[in-house]
């Protein structure tokens, strides 16, 4: 090739490339086609890489925390003030929830592998290791079926589904989705849920959404077969009511997530009756919104939000109504108190006021950034998991705590990792049914 030629080729490859870089640079500064095929691939490619180098199951995982003491199992039982019975949890290390009595003793046991069940996740990916997965949320039911929700490390979306198991962990139905945080049971047995999925819907008004986004459904399944009843888009429900301005309000870190709805609770008609935002409709669903910082109802049959509101609180779970017409919450980060930052609200939603709060104190430290939940108990008291602290604590109406359990796995090489405890169950005996209820290993309890 002669020198000209040479200098030539050149200047077209650098023309070439050129353009090529004006041409990216339109792209991506107008968000044109391809924008979004380029974008979703360069976020699957990052997402890919971020979840091939978390080797350490300890520290690159959220299902694991720095053991905060070396208690294990129960640390504190007041007969007295306690309400008597079995406690279920799950535990982040594995896909299990054991059932104990007050004295920590485990008296039964659910466990199943996910790869026991499915061989793919929800959305037909390698699914992630078994040592990778939990059970997020488990309730137990009086005849010793338990429901159980899969839920795995690194992933998005991160639900990997929910099985009914009978007392000896046999499969009774399995609900293949993206299912995720909490679940509730209906009076009649169906359960309700969380389901989330991308989308590429377009929201105008909320300028700052990335695209595409995770949107969240609430989804209703026969509490016999596991069929899918009824799916509700939860997106839907807050931009066509009107309290679309929580939604479009959210921080700019959860522009991709902006819902990140994390709980369930249905209404009966007893919960109905005097919480005065439900307007008397039996069969609405509470939820904590977590990123918009909201709690709302939302009407399954219709889709219709119906009632919303935000508060003093931060990183919020476990928004459930309260016989008394008030609800509680799980306020995660809202007290900012080094090593106390998490309370328990109870709120009266005709005044918006905080009746009553629980934040620990420097003899009992109240800290949990992740998950966390509280289930008020028939004598007043509350069920409180504090999941990052490994620890499921009881404490009466006036904060002192009358039951304290600490998560017995360790981990690591010295034993320095605790796993998180993500749900907890307080169960009355009496509640159960007599065949299951003889089947426990209470002898002499």
């Amino acid at each position: 090739m002669h020198n000209a030629d040479r200098a030539g080729f050149a200047i077209f490859c650098v023309a070439i490339a050129f353009m090529a870089f004006i041409g990216g640079a339109f792209v991506i500064l107008t968000k044109s086609f391809p924008y979004t095929y380029l974008e979703d691939a360069h976020k699957a490619a990052v997402a890919v890489i971020a979840q091939q180098s978390d080797n350490d199951l300890y520290t690159d995982t959220d299902l694991w925390r720095d053991a905060r003491r070396d208690d294990r199992g129960t640390t504190i039982e007041d007969p007295a003030r306690a309400y008597e019975g079995l406690t279920l949890y799950t535990s982040g290390d594995g896909t299990y929830a054991n059932l104990v009595d007050m004295h920590g003793e485990i008296v039964h046991r659910w466990e199943l592998p996910y790869s026991d069940v499915w061989e793919t996740s929800p959305t037909g990916r390698d699914p992630r290791p078994d040592e990778r997965m939990y059970w997020r949320k488990a309730k137990l039911l009086p005849n010793g079926d338990l429901v159980a929700m899969y839920i795995a490390d690194n992933d998005t979306p991160w639900g990997y589904g929910i099985v009914k198991l009978d007392p000896d962990s046999r499969v009774i139905w399995k609900y293949h989705a993206s299912t995720h945080h909490d679940l509730d049971i209906t009076p009649d047995g169906d359960v309700i849920t969380l389901t989330h999925e991308f989308t590429q819907r377009e929201v105008p008004e909320f300028q700052a959404l990335s695209y595409p986004w995770l949107d969240d459904y609430l989804v209703r399944l026969d509490g016999e077969t596991g069929e899918e009843i009824s799916k509700v888009s939860l997106g839907d429900a807050f931009i066509d009511s009107p309290f679309a301005g929580l939604f479009y309000s959210v921080p700019s870190f959860a522009t991709e997530d902006p819902l990140h709805t994390n709980s369930v609770q249905y209404l009966d008609d007893e919960l109905t009756r005097n919480f005065a935002p439900a307007d008397g409709r039996s069969g609405q669903i509470m939820l904590s919104f977590r990123h918009p910082g909201a709690v709302a109802l939302v009407d399954p049959d219709s889709g219709e939000m119906t009632w919303a509101m935000q508060g003093p609180w931060l990183g919020q779970h476990s928004a459930r109504v309260q016989p008394n017409g008030h609800f509680t919450l799980f306020d995660n980060l809202g007290n900012f108190e080094r090593g106390n930052r998490t309370r328990i609200l109870e709120v009266n939603p005709n005044d918006d006021a905080i009746v009553a709060s629980y934040s620990g104190n420097d003899e009992h430290p109240f800290d949990s950034g992740l998950r966390g939940a509280a289930q008020t108990l028939p004598n007043g008291n509350r069920l409180i998991t504090e999941s990052d602290g490994g620890r499921l604590f009881e404490t009466t109406p006036q904060g002192e705590i009358a039951w304290e359990f600490i998560n017995p796995a360790r981990g690591g090489d010295k034993e320095q990792y605790v796993p998180v405890v993500s749900s907890g169950q307080r169960i009355a005996i009496a509640n159960l049914d007599a065949d299951f209820r003889a089947d426990l290993d209470t002898t002499g309890r």
